[in-house]
């Protein structure tokens, strides 16, 4: 698990475990001889995709940026997506850092699909319970309107099993745009993939580090043209990711890539009138 120290914050990448998504979905109109390169598909021409989170811990705060998949899903929707979670969980990453579920103070949601917030709730018998039971949840009010009543295209992303109890339970905060709850983070929201997604900028002595969800899915969603058949707005996610890349190349910053999986943590670099990668981690 890469580890990054800035600020007063110490960063850790968390893994959740991997699903597998349409190769074509994922790249929409980039052609499959282009992204089969480095995100080989398999017999059903789904490509193996991280769900890494981000754990920060200071200010005496451990805030967790997404939380996975869950274990929620029926073994139709598994099979599906081929969820695959036997080496990674959340509460066994949390373990390796020697936390535990009830140690986190905050979860911070990048938006409400089923694979960034399917770990919110727990079931325990018929109960619907939160997950992490002594956090508080916060996302953009414009997701959480979004979530509830989803347009026929994200209806399948948006399960109300995964955020409703949290409003039942009064553990969730509803965000109005852009934050700064804690020194040094700040979120911002950008809408291409879905309406009201959020980031995270996090800056501070040793850096600057962004959380962009599905702004960046993985290391090849680098290139502009490169943007998913699940966004909402292509064009929209093209102008939000170049706004992104270019403040990210002028600050020398790392970029935490939450669907890829070999790569965690990478700084981007202009390429002509494109993107690319300095380094990666």
């Amino acid at each position: 698990m890469p580890r990054l120290r800035i600020g007063e914050w110490t960063v850790h990448t968390i893994e959740t475990g991997t699903l597998w998504l349409d190769g074509g979905a994922m790249f929409g109109s980039v052609p499959k001889p282009l992204w089969s390169r480095t995100n080989p598909p398999d017999e059903r021409n789904r490509i193996r995709l991280a769900m890494r989170c981000l754990l920060l811990e200071g200010h005496g705060r451990r805030v967790l940026v997404d939380d996975g998949i869950g274990d929620k899903l029926s073994a139709r929707l598994a099979d599906i997506y081929r969820v695959e979670q036997d080496g990674h969980r959340l509460e066994r990453s949390l373990a390796a850092l020697g936390l535990a579920v009830e140690d986190v103070t905050d979860v911070l949601l990048t938006h409400l699909h089923f694979d960034h917030a399917g770990g919110s709730t727990r079931l325990e018998g018929d109960r619907l319970l939160p997950r992490l039971p002594r956090a508080r949840y916060h996302v953009q009010r414009r997701n959480w309107e979004n979530a509830l009543k989803p347009n026929p295209r994200e209806r399948a992303s948006y399960l109300p099993e995964n955020f409703a109890p949290l409003m039942e339970h009064g553990v969730l905060t509803l965000w109005e745009g852009a934050q700064q709850p804690w020194p040094g983070l700040e979120t911002f929201t950008f809408d291409g993939h879905t309406r009201g997604q959020q980031g995270v900028r996090l800056a501070g002595e040793g850096g600057v580090l962004y959380f962009v969800a599905d702004l960046i899915p993985t290391a090849s969603h680098v290139r502009i043209p490169f943007v998913m058949g699940y966004d909402m707005a292509a064009i929209e996610t093209m102008a939000e990711k170049r706004a992104l890349l270019e403040r990210a190349v002028a600050e020398g910053a790392w970029i935490c890539l939450e669907h890829d999986p070999e790569v965690a943590l990478a700084r981007p670099v202009a390429e002509g009138g494109d993107f690319g990668w300095a380094e990666k981690v």
